[in-house]
């Protein structure tokens, strides 16, 4: 049976690419497309509704599964909305913080909702194995990572970044926020032990380089991840709408839950 989706931001880089793929997969229906206010012109897909107000879309399309890669501010009122309609929702915006993502989990009580601020299925593998590699190499290993992304990027460091420095940070037992260095200038002293660097680059059209760094006695090792396309994170959204759309509300899910 296929799975009814309605996309956000259909008229973005991210937003146009998952329109594209939901038309060629048939295991979907884009059954909805939804634009802000005066810029919904040009959305013409036979057989779906467009519309700038996703609370007049949803009672149209019952049960489909939004999928929204806006901005924090922005998915976390579609995810109310969401909650109120008993809507699925797949969220791919990174850059939430405590506070939002929080009130996600709240939404997430009433209506299934998937969130992860990194949709490849490679990233989430690294999550799963990049405990055991801090873990076998022990503390004598620095941690550091440096993150690059296209010129347009608004938050930093990715989403993705902070993902996986907080792996890094669980599996020596520390608590990411007293680790964490974002930036360094001037005379700074010697690098803690207790630390782990993370560097931002912005420039150019790179989807997305994450490489990390572990710096031992006489030795380093380097793990690095690279996104070719942004069809990497629509593919791995579209596949977490299609397994969404079979759960039921009580937590926020993520691409473990599906792993």
């Amino acid at each position: 049976m296929s799975t009814n989706v309605v996309i956000l931001g259909a008229k973005g880089r991210m937003g146009n690419t998952l329109v594209n793929m939901a038309l060629a997969d048939s295991e979907l229906n884009l059954v909805g497309v939804c634009e802000r206010e005066g810029n919904t012109g040009g959305m013409d897909y036979d057989g779906c509704l467009t519309s700038d107000c996703l609370e007049d879309l949803l009672p149209k399309v019952p049960g489909a599964v939004i999928v929204d890669f806006t901005a924090p501010a922005s998915s976390v009122a579609m995810a109310k909305i969401a909650a109120k309609h008993g809507s699925p929702a797949v969220i791919g915006t990174t850059g939430l913080d405590k506070d939002q993502q929080e009130e996600l989990a709240e939404y997430a009580k009433e209506t299934p909702i998937f969130w992860a601020p990194n949709m490849s299925v490679g990233v989430n593998v690294l999550l799963k194995v990049l405990p055991e590699l801090v873990k076998a190499l022990g503390e004598d290993y620095d941690m550091e990572m440096v993150e690059t992304h296209h010129k347009m990027k608004k938050d930093s460091p990715s989403g993705t970044a902070l993902k996986l420095a907080q792996c890094l940070a669980e599996a020596r037992g520390w608590e990411y926020d007293d680790v964490k260095k974002h930036c360094r200038d001037g005379i700074i002293g010697e690098r803690p032990q207790k630390e782990i660097g993370v560097q931002t680059l912005r420039g150019g059209d790179v989807v997305g380089d994450h490489t990390m760094y572990f710096f031992g006695p006489g030795e380093r090792i380097e793990v690095t991840h690279r996104a070719h396309s942004r069809e990497t994170f629509a593919s791995g959204a579209l596949r977490a709408a299609k397994w969404l759309s079979g759960q039921k509300p009580g937590k926020l899910y993520a691409m473990a839950d599906i792993f």
